[in-house]
């Protein structure tokens, strides 16, 4: 019985080996093509909290290839730049105008010039 088992036991790794390599007759095992990151990040809009959402990576040997990561990461740091750029210039756009209208606030107007100048008091 141990016997039938050992001869058992080889001809299913014999026959695994060589379907492995190629002895099956089609040759060996089609190289499986390494699964892709294709940016699903719209590169006509800025980004939106739903895309970063859906954002999922391909899984690799040891965790995410780390160029899909990389690519993915980058984009994400020049967009917030640019909104932080964008929302500094807001920002001083609005300070400046509330001076300006702070200063045109105290201002004096023609209304409250006093109606009798020097040459009306004599």
């Amino acid at each position: 019985m141990f016997l039938f088992l050992v001869v058992a036991l080889a001809v299913v790794v014999a026959a695994v080996t060589l379907a492995v390599v190629g002895g099956g007759g089609e040759g060996p095992l089609p190289e499986a093509v390494p699964e892709r990151l294709h940016d699903p990040l719209p590169p006509d809009r800025p980004l939106s909290r739903a895309d970063v959402d859906d954002l999922r990576f391909p899984l690799a040997a040891r965790g995410y290839r780390m160029a899909d990561v990389d690519d993915a990461l980058n984009r994400l740091a020049a967009e917030l730049a640019e909104r932080d750029a964008r929302i500094a210039d807001l920002e001083t756009a609005l300070a400046g105008a509330r001076a300006a209208a702070h200063t045109a606030h105290d201002a004096p107007t023609p209304l409250d010039k006093p109606a009798h100048g020097p040459e009306d008091q004599q």
